[in-house]
């Protein structure tokens, strides 16, 4: 998939999507009760962003991410609140509209 393009009469903003995927990384993993982004599979991960996909264009971002939550808390709570934190920190930072952020559960962990 090509960058994210956003034209204005001043000139051209291109932002990679793997820019966009490292914003997503980071909001999700400071989010309470994240312990951790997986890739959504059992094959090890290389990169923190391999379990982010960045679709869409500028005109409105799709966002799929798959998380680890803490045991015994609220999964669709911390799912909505990591929704809410990747759409307004991706939008305040890049300045491109967000349609959708699909967050995936994909197991939960004790912490210690």
């Amino acid at each position: 998939m090509s960058d994210l393009t956003v034209s204005s009469p001043r000139g051209t903003i291109t932002i990679s999507r793997d820019v966009v995927a490292e914003i997503v990384a980071d909001t999700a993993a400071s989010c309470y009760g994240v312990v951790g982004l997986t890739t959504g599979s059992r094959v090890g991960r290389l990169l923190r962003r391999d379990g982010i996909t960045v679709g869409g264009d500028a005109g409105g971002m799709r966002i799929g991410l798959h998380v680890v939550v803490e045991y015994g808390l609220n999964l669709a709570e911390v799912g909505a609140t990591v929704r809410s934190q990747v759409t307004y920190e991706l939008e305040r930072l890049t300045g491109l509209k967000v349609e959708s952020v699909e967050v995936v559960v994909e197991d939960v962990r004790v912490t210690a």
